[in-house]
């Protein structure tokens, strides 16, 4: 209880401390979408407003991944088909576009001020409660009603029930505030809709270099404006300031997915997005008063914001060093249990059929001189038990590693399986390269247990089999059925999945409400 009150407290706090950079992104994104709205240039300025509001979406959902334990990964980029004019289209018809701004909206408006009230309402009740101890040192007239003032030691015990009665509201609060939180998160910033192909890294830096071209062109023209005019106070500096934000975080961004391991991109798109801010209000201040230095705070809840993602960050990396561990033993015991199963098979199955067709064969040979017809038939029982047997080391391998997938891949080994089932299966594989034999391995166990769930267990109908790689070089394979839902991620056969995945650094997720559908999703990276 107490753990999760202090983690809902911190994500409470890390909305308050991001509001100034997601606050500034929104408005000089729009404000560079109007200025550019009748112009080519609003395009790259499209794009990259995409990019920074994606990544603030992307941080908040890192911010809530650690503290609420919710899974989201919101897209940062907007899927669709290529082309100049297509791409600022993109990003208008991008659904997870709109709900992430419409996430941002919300916790920068009513987040933020349920974040104020609570933080406020227990600092009121904790200095309530211990004012007996302090009340000597306090301003006189804190707190006042009228004439009264705490001054003596009977009137600061009064203040204690106050006190004690806003802990009780603040811990009622503390797990509607979570819940609704993590709703929040899980509907907004869910992720895609539909897998979607990712980028290559020349695509990003073409975008890129669109990005940095319309802000030079864009301010080039301001320029020119304000030489043709009246050469007073130079205006265009602020559009330079407001269009730079976004251009900075695109470029933190950019550099993060070529130069980072996928394990730290998040933390050093963070550290980028909090300098690019700091430079951001700095600038403002430099070409306004130049008095006190008031980007001093935004910076400082800034700089705290980041150090609370590294050290979750660094907290994380050691929870998941103890899970590998933990998985990996467990991944050993499954392979024993695995190589068990197939020795039971092969006593139970094959080895059995082999030994009745030794003995057919030869009481075959027996009546082979004395009664042929007898032989015969004896023969034919072997030639059928031969078959089954066949079929049943056939079986068998394709338990272990199908051959299928050693030769073709992973998309044909998955068409496969959907081809022996009586469902309706739709495959969707869109992988750059092959990814390596272990991981591969596993993503096909992966979807074929979810189809023999499916089918067995389910009563679905339909079977949605997508296989992708994500912007962080990891392969993501997502089984969606139409099924009554309610599969139990406890059971032996998804544990024994769970525990596959978990060895190869990865994590298998499962969505099953009553009623369906039932959604089995595993993210496994392609470096391990």
């Amino acid at each position: 209880m107490a753990g999760r009150t202090i983690r809902t407290l911190l994500f409470l706090l890390a909305i308050v401390l991001v509001a100034p950079l997601a606050l500034g992104v929104m408005i000089a994104g729009w404000v560079a979408v109007a200025v550019t709205a009748i112009t080519p240039l609003v395009v790259p300025v499209l794009v990259g407003f995409r990019a920074a509001v994606g990544g603030i979406a992307r941080l908040d959902a890192e911010i809530a991944n650690g503290l609420l334990g919710t899974s989201a990964r919101p897209p940062h980029r907007s899927p669709g088909p290529r082309g100049f004019w297509r791409a600022g289209l993109n990003v208008l018809s991008d659904r997870a576009f709109w709900r992430q701004m419409a996430y941002l909206a919300l916790q920068r408006s009513i987040g933020f001020v349920v974040a104020v009230t609570t933080w406020s309402l227990l600092a009121a009740s904790l200095g309530s409660v211990s004012l007996p101890i302090w009340y000597r040192w306090s301003e006189p007239a804190f707190p006042a009603f009228g004439s009264w003032h705490e001054d003596t030691l009977g009137r600061a015990l009064l203040g204690v029930p106050t006190g004690i009665v806003g802990l009780v509201v603040f811990l009622a609060l503390v797990r509607p505030i979570a819940a609704g939180s993590r709703f929040l998160v899980n509907s907004l910033l869910g992720g895609e809709d539909v897998p979607q192909r990712e980028p290559s890294a020349a695509e990003r830096g073409r975008w890129l270099a669109m990005h940095a071209a319309g802000y030079l062109v864009l301010n080039l023209i301001f320029t020119v404006v304000w030489a043709l005019t009246s050469r007073g106070y130079f205006w265009p500096e602020w559009p330079m300031i407001a269009l730079g934000l976004p251009l900075s975080i695109h470029v933190s961004s950019e550099l993060a997915a070529r130069w980072v391991p996928p394990t730290r991109r998040a933390l050093a798109v963070h550290v980028g997005g909090t300098v690019a801010a700091a430079v951001f209000f700095t600038l403002i201040w430099a070409v306004t008063s130049r008095g006190y230095f008031w980007p001093v705070w935004p910076i400082i809840a800034l700089a705290l914001v980041l150090a609370v993602h590294a050290i979750a960050e660094f907290g994380r990396r050691g929870r998941r060093i103890s899970e590998l561990e933990t998985t990996r033993a467990g991944a050993v015991e499954q392979q024993e249990s695995d190589l068990e199963r197939i020795e039971r098979d092969l006593h139970d199955g094959a080895q059995a059929r082999l030994v009745a067709l030794g003995m057919s064969l030869g009481m075959a040979e027996q009546k082979l001189a004395t009664d042929p017809v007898a032989a015969q038939e004896l023969l034919a029982e072997a030639r059928r038990g031969t078959r089954e047997a066949l079929e049943e080391l056939r079986s068998l391998a394709r338990g272990i590693h199908p051959p299928v997938l050693a030769d073709r891949g992973l998309e044909a080994a998955i068409s496969a399986l959907g081809d022996r089932t009586p469902l309706q299966v739709n495959v969707a594989v869109d992988l750059p390269r092959r990814p390596p034999r272990p991981v591969e391995t596993a993503a096909y166990f992966v979807a074929a247990e979810a189809l023999a769930n499916a089918g067995k267990h389910a009563g679905a109908t339909s079977v949605y089999i997508a296989v992708r790689e994500d912007d962080g070089g990891s392969l993501v394979v997502e089984v969606v059925d139409d099924g009554a839902g309610g599969a139990d991620a406890s059971g032996n056969g998804l544990r024994g999945l769970e525990r596959r995945v978990e060895a190869l650094d990865g994590r298998l997720e499962v969505v099953s409400p009553a009623g369906g559908p039932t959604t089995i999703r595993a993210v496994m990276p392609c470096g391990s």
